[in-house]
């Protein structure tokens, strides 16, 4: 299907963080738009300032999988409905919101415990910043500009 940025981010939103309330929605929003706009490391090379690529690319979002470990993953971007909600937040990012408390953070992930690893991605570019709900979030480390 060929959703315009701004379905595919608030499909994304709904998908990601739907059930995490008004911070946990933005949060993944001004990820997703960190992204975007980071001027270096794989980022910068693999997004060129788009929000498509940015969520289209390979391996990085659950929701733009409709596979997981050989699995139907029922819960993907093209099975959710947005409402309202997830489209305003979309445009919120878009016009340059950004949740302060995830800062410049670039990853984000439902450890499903109550710790967050120390590191996310496992190969060291982010470290711990913050947790929002159920997600842990993650700031790019000086590794993620050699990426």
């Amino acid at each position: 299907m060929a959703f315009s940025d701004r379905e595919l981010l608030a499909r994304l939103i709904k998908c990601e963080a739907g059930g995490e309330g008004d911070d946990g929605m933005k949060a993944v929003a001004t990820v997703v738009m960190n992204r975007v706009n980071i001027p270096y490391g794989e980022y910068a090379r693999t997004g060129q300032k788009s929000i498509r690529k940015v969520i289209e690319q390979i391996c990085q979002f659950s929701c733009y999988k409709s596979r997981i470990s050989g699995q139907t993953n029922l819960q993907n971007i093209w099975n959710m409905n947005p409402e309202q909600i997830h489209y305003d937040y979309a445009d919120w990012a878009i016009g340059g919101g950004k949740l302060w408390a995830v800062a410049d953070c670039l990853w984000f992930l439902n450890p499903y415990s109550p710790n967050c690893p120390p590191v996310f991605p496992y190969n060291g570019t982010g470290r711990f910043h913050t947790r929002i709900n159920n997600h842990c979030f993650y700031v790019p480390t000086e590794l993620y500009r050699q990426t």
